[in-house]
This record gives structure tokens, C-alpha cells and sequence, in this order.
């Protein structure tokens, strides 16, 4: 069983940085290096769109199209910990961002379908003022 809580959403104004965390809990008998992770948001009144994935190892990553450039996903395996950098925010980036874990489907190939995705996060807020 995996366990994510995301934490740094905050209030910030257009063009300004926010770096998002989510800690893991891992059971005993797996390891976090091992899963794929990905950052997700949802605006009101919209569907979940993906927003990056980072393969173990830490050296694939994936982006959606509206963040590339932007945002960048990395992960810190000796501290169970996934992170999001998120530069040059705008108005549009405003969402609650949720991570996710899976370990088994994402190593055919990068996938920002919910249903590949075994462990989901409650998300942090995250609001861009114009």
C-alpha cells in the first residue's frame, strides 16, 4: 500500500514560482524507487489533466503540453518524496494538484489516464492571481 499527502499549494500572482511536495508512505514490502509517480490538477469544472510523470530512476520524465518548459517534476527516492517546481505561473495554472503512483503499468509506457494509476493523493490548492 501506498500513502501520498501533497503539501506547498498556495496563493501567488502571475509569473510567480511554487515548489509542491508529496511525501509516501510505503509498506514494508515495497519500495518507493520502484513506483512511477505523476502530478495531476483539476480545475472547477473541469476533468483532471495530466501534468507530469517521472519514471524510476528519476532520469524519464513526461510533461502535458500546457506546462512544458514551465513546470519540472523530480524525486528524492532516499526521502520517499515526489516534487513539483512550478515557474512562470498563470492564471490558468489554478487547480488543486494531486500526485499519483503506480507500479507496474507505467513502465509500457507514460500514461496520464486515471485508471493507470494505482495511489492518488487529496491534493494542495494552488491559486494564480492575475
Amino acid at each position: 500500500q501506498v500513502q501520498l499527502v501533497e503539501s506547498g499549494g498556495d496563493s501567488v500572482q502571475a509569473g510567480g514560482s511554487l515548489r509542491l511536495s508529496c511525501a509516501a508512505s510505503i509498506d514494508t514490502y515495497n519500495t518507493f524507487s520502484a513506483y512511477c509517480l505523476g502530478w495531476f490538477r483539476q480545475a472547477p469544472g473541469k476533468e483532471r489533466e495530466g501534468v507530469a510523470i517521472i519514471l524510476p530512476g528519476g532520469g524519464i520524465t513526461f510533461y502535458g503540453d500546457s506546462v512544458t518548459g514551465r513546470f519540472t517534476i523530480s524525486r528524492d527516492d532516499a526521502k520517499n518524496t515526489l516534487y513539483l517546481q512550478l515557474n512562470s505561473l498563470k492564471p490558468e495554472d489554478t487547480a488543486m494538484y494531486v500526485c499519483a503512483a503506480d507500479k507496474t503499468r507505467c513502465l509500457s509506457g507514460p500514461s496520464f489516464a486515471e485508471a493507470d494509476w494505482d495511489y492518488w493523493g487529496q491534493g494542495t490548492q494552488v491559486t494564480v492571481s492575475s
